[in-house]
């Protein structure tokens, strides 16, 4: 790997008109040599200079998209190992069939009520989305029930402020005058 860079850095380098011009790896290095480019190159063999060009091992990258939320990720978690062991019993059971195994009726009943089973846990994980969804605030329509909940919280949040507020208004002013208290 390290003679194909190097060939390909000789390539560019020593090609007339392109001769400073840096391509591949090396086009984010720029004329402050390696060092200034952290985040680019790897180590290419060129000790000339006491310089090497070292490639992060772990970049990170943005995600495309949001990460679910906990409770919607935990029912399609649950779903698909319910859906993948309803597969596994529905193939057992047809197999037990093609082998004309006593198995096999047990097997094709348990694997009706499985499917009953894994269509209910694909539905919950709708379902779930859909609730915490309206929870939270995705849902951005004047009458959501999220708005409501954010309000009925600020509400209280004031409420208790007000309230701490006035308990030190009067304690302070208990204390300013001398009065003692009444224990």
């Amino acid at each position: 790997m390290a003679s194909n860079s190097r060939a390909a850095a000789g390539g560019a380098q020593g090609s007339g008109s392109g001769a400073g011009k840096r391509v591949g790896a090396y086009a984010g290095v720029d004329a402050a040599g390696p060092r200034a480019a952290a985040s680019v190159g790897y180590d290419d063999g060129d000790e000339d200079d006491g310089h090497f060009e070292r490639r992060e091992l772990w970049v990170e990258e943005a995600a495309t998209r949001r990460r679910l939320p906990d409770p919607v990720r935990t029912a399609a978690v649950r779903a698909v190992l319910i859906v993948s062991l309803t597969l596994i019993q529905a193939m057992t059971a047809f197999f037990c069939a093609m082998a004309e195994s006593w198995l096999a009726f047990p097997m094709v009943l348990s694997s009706v009520a499985g499917t009953i089973v894994a269509t209910w846990s694909v539905c919950d994980v709708w379902v779930t989305r859909q609730v915490w969804n309206q929870r939270n605030g995705v849902v951005s329509m004047p009458s959501s029930s999220a708005r409501q909940l954010r309000r009925e919280r600020r509400r209280a949040r004031r409420d208790a402020r007000a309230t701490t507020r006035s308990q030190e208004d009067i304690r302070s002013r208990g204390g300013a005058r001398g009065q003692l208290s009444h224990s």
